[in-house]
């Protein structure tokens, strides 16, 4: 059974030096060593290029690494499965998801997750669209939330819900008292939004590329609060999810700009690995997000505040 070389030589792809290796698994550093040569007789290949203070991961290497991400994945699933009472719902759930559905969507999920599976231990990463689809990928989390699609082939990516998007301004804006609003009018503006790899970036783009256009300029903000500030402030207009200036809309500390004949909307998605739709945590939480799919977020709002 390769299982412990396997961990070791993924431990040694992350951090990149045999010391570290053997202090982040507890073993001695021969046995680490040891560990890779058998790896490197079995597969008849160099996994790594050696050198006095670091080592780097060969193209062979590269290949095995991902496979055995989803080795230990599945090692690690049999054992708990196993483990687990055929019945019951424990043990921990990772959960990934991108800054506008972790910090304003997810906690319903959350409530809904503690309130009816009071056993399950959560844990959530949250990070860019393209940092989730990579951590999904590569196993560091167990299912993941995302904004928009993927076209990561190894990856099974599911719609469950529609977002809508609003125009915001400061209030003192030029266009904030404005009667009617046209695509027009957000010609030659300075744009406030997310950093490159994010779904909101690449709906703005989209909205932009689609509509003609024209930026003035742009400020990318890696916080949806730093960009709200930023827009009340006075620093230009932003496009964000409803959900996230649902409390400032509520006190009127922005406006809201209705476009006429614009609708920005796009779908929130959740993706997984195949490997991982039978752990029974994962297919839980699965549930869950099924039970709101089609709807919109004030929607499901409604939906889990009547429940």
């Amino acid at each position: 059974m390769y299982y412990d070389a396997l961990k070791t030589f993924v431990t040694l792809a992350d951090v990149g030096n045999f010391t570290r290796t053997s202090q982040a698994i507890h073993i001695s550093q021969p046995s680490v060593s040891l560990h890779i040569k058998n790896l490197e007789k079995e597969f008849h290949t160099e996994l790594f290029i050696r050198s006095p203070k670091s080592v780097q991961i060969t193209p062979t290497g590269k290949i095995l690494y991902d496979r055995a991400k989803q080795i230990i994945a599945m090692y690690e699933q049999t054992k708990e499965d196993i483990a687990t009472h055929h019945q019951s719902i424990q043990g921990q759930l990772k959960i990934g998801a991108s800054f506008s559905i972790g910090e304003y969507i997810l906690p319903m999920f959350l409530q809904r997750l503690q309130e009816d599976f009071p056993a399950l231990e959560l844990e959530v990463v949250i990070g860019n669209t393209e940092e989730i689809i990579e951590q999904v990928r590569l196993f560091q989390v167990d299912v993941g939330l995302i904004e928009g699609q993927s076209n990561e082939k190894e990856l099974i990516v599911q719609p469950f819900m529609k977002d809508e998007l609003s125009v915001i301004c400061s209030n003192d804006h030029e266009l904030a008292d404005k009667e009617h609003i046209g695509i027009k009018d957000l010609q030659q503006q300075t744009w406030i939004t997310r950093e490159d790899g994010s779904g909101t970036r690449e709906f703005l783009n989209h909205v932009i590329r689609s509509n003609g256009l024209s930026v003035k300029s742009l400020l990318s903000i890696s916080s949806n609060q730093g960009i709200k500030e930023s827009v009340m402030r006075g620093m230009g207009l932003s496009l964000l999810s409803r959900s996230v200036i649902s409390r400032e809309k509520v006190h009127g500390s922005l406006a809201v700009l209705e476009v006429e004949d614009v609708q920005f909307t796009r779908t929130l998605s959740y993706i997984y690995s195949p490997v991982m739709r039978s752990k029974k945590n994962v297919e839980t939480f699965i549930g869950v997000v099924e039970a709101f799919k089609g709807n919109s977020i004030a929607d499901r709002i409604a939906t889990i505040k009547e429940s």
